[in-house]
């Protein structure tokens, strides 16, 4: 008789790398002498500091009807309707691998370069502090995540199927890891290529990329959208515009106000990258230094409510680098990313403060968080020479007692690092928080507040400052028939996955529009 049960097992580091110690333990644990055993999970048990694995285990056919394969990309022959994508981010590409699933073809409108070629403009940034406000960090192929990680966190499926977009990433190179570990990354060496080949499959089903094509305008008539102008000058006509644009796509936010089209104003969270060297972080988090050769580089996630308000760590980069993430000259935007095998000496990691509305200004003024954003970012800006990407930063213990450092620690980030008073350059809001939040991280974490630890300036890409309205049942925007705003640019996503989810669910209803 058939028979499936689901087990948890603890395995020393040494053991969990071998495959017939973790079947042997499996098999213990289930109270089974023989069955083919399956890995759900990974993870690292937060008392041992030990690879933790959720199994199946099977005797007889119950593990392959329960673990069958989910169903992955596969189009039809195209049926000659048409739906037009703005963005090939996560939540574009995916909307568009969901329309060929349904015979109908994608035409996708990106305003930055393709993968490969965003890579010049990248080191630019490095090399020349100059930004292309067209391809960058945050625009081009992929979007955002390309290079900055490639974080799958999201496990949840009540707006999608995680297991499909993990699936499909696997088809197009991923590692098959990122389906069982508990905090997965494709990684920015890797993401590039995953990209590349996300394209091809749609190119070679027969949906339509065009690179350099910045949508500027909408043509609406009779509360019907009818086409997207590019580029100043060329319009492109369709029935249904998927709108999947990106959290830093600011224009469009504003072309969407002066056309009395409807959005609000949406909280986000600011801050700071805090980066310490990964030795310090593995001795927190394992309590082991050096680590263990055979686990991963520690990881953390940590919160605690300041004054009403909760501070936390936002998108953890173990062996990681910070990277310049502005989108137009004049202003200063830090991210992190890491290589797949996260094996850089340091680690970072956003530590952030809840903003609410009434902090930033009107909240009736539908981009009211946006204006507020960006003040802070080209503070920062100004706060160094004007010329280049060179970050304010300073020692966390002087943040803490507001004195300037005189020196800062060795970085990760290439462009440099000045000393600056951020307790003065950055809203007072944060900094009272971020001060408090920092002793609290202190006492709990000890040597997280190390004189090693340092922070530097601005965190503000959190999450989109704006939300284009739309209809929770048709997911179409209220006032414009055939508009769909999608993903994380649009305040219903908060990275990769979950954009790609939102992209699928976006696809389906535009099908029932076309």
């Amino acid at each position: 008789m058939a028979d499936s049960r689901i087990v948890e097992i603890i395995l020393e580091p040494e053991k969990a790398g071998s495959a017939e110690e973790i079947r042997i333990h499996a098999l213990k644990k289930a109270g089974l002498e023989q069955g083919e055993v399956r890995v759900l999970r990974r993870s690292i048990d937060a008392r041992s500091r030990h690879p933790r694995y959720s199994l199946r285990v099977a005797v007889g056919d119950e593990l392959e009807k329960n673990l069958s394969q989910l169903e992955h990309f596969k189009p039809l022959p195209l049926s000659g309707r048409q739906v037009i994508i703005v963005g090939a981010g996560p939540g574009g590409y995916f909307a568009a691998l969901k329309l060929l699933e349904q015979g109908i073809q994608p035409l996708i409108l990106e305003r930055g370069k393709d993968v490969n070629a965003r890579r010049k403009d990248i080191k630019s940034i490095y090399t020349d502090g100059l930004i292309d406000p067209h391809s960058n960090y945050c625009f081009g192929e992929g979007g955002a995540g390309t290079y900055s990680d490639g974080k799958l966190y999201t496990r949840s499926d009540k707006r999608g199927n995680v297991g499909r977009v993990l699936d499909i990433l696997v088809d197009h190179g991923a590692s098959p890891d990122i389906k069982i570990d508990a905090h997965p990354h494709v990684g920015s060496n890797v993401l590039p290529r995953v990209v590349q080949k996300l394209r091809e499959s749609i190119v070679n089903a027969g949906g339509l990329i065009r690179f350099g094509a910045h949508v500027d305008d909408l043509n609406i008539e009779g509360g019907r959208i009818r086409a997207v102008r590019i580029n100043g000058e060329e319009w492109i006509h369709g029935d249904s515009v998927i709108l999947a644009t990106g959290h830093s796509a600011r224009d469009i936010y504003r072309m969407l106000v002066a056309k009395n089209i409807a959005v609000e104003a949406k909280a986000f969270a600011l801050g700071v990258r805090i980066e310490h060297p990964q030795d310090t972080i593995d001795s927190i988090f394992y309590k082991q230094s050096p680590r263990n050769p055979l686990l991963p580089p520690a990881e953390y996630r940590i919160n605690c409510q300041v004054d009403g308000r909760g501070v936390y760590s936002f998108c953890m980069c173990p062996g990681g680098f910070v990277v310049p993430a502005s989108t137009a000259p004049g202003e200063l935007v830090l991210n992190g990313m890491s290589m797949a095998g996260r094996g850089a000496p340091f680690a970072n990691a956003g530590l952030v403060v809840e903003m609410r509305l009434e902090d930033m200004g009107d909240p009736c003024d539908p981009l009211v968080a946006l204006h507020f954003q960006e003040t802070v970012e080209q503070a920062m800006f100004n706060a160094g020479s004007g010329e280049n990407q060179s970050a304010p930063a300073q020692q966390v213990d002087d943040f803490i007692h507001g004195r300037l450092s005189p020196a800062i620690e060795k970085s990760s980030y290439v462009p440099g690092l000045f000393s600056a008073p951020l307790n003065e350059l950055l809203p007072r809001s944060v900094v009272d928080r971020l001060q408090k939040a920092l002793v609290i991280f202190g006492q709990k974490y000890k040597g997280y507040d190390s004189r090693f630890a340092k922070i530097m300036a601005v965190e503000s890409r959190t999450s989109s400052p704006v939300r284009i309205i739309r209809d929770p049942e048709t997911l179409m925007h209220p006032q414009v028939q055939g508009l769909f705003p999608c993903g994380e640019g649009a305040g219903y996503a908060g990275g990769i996955v979950s954009a790609a989810m939102d992209g699928e669910r976006v696809a389906m209803a535009a099908v029932k529009n076309s």
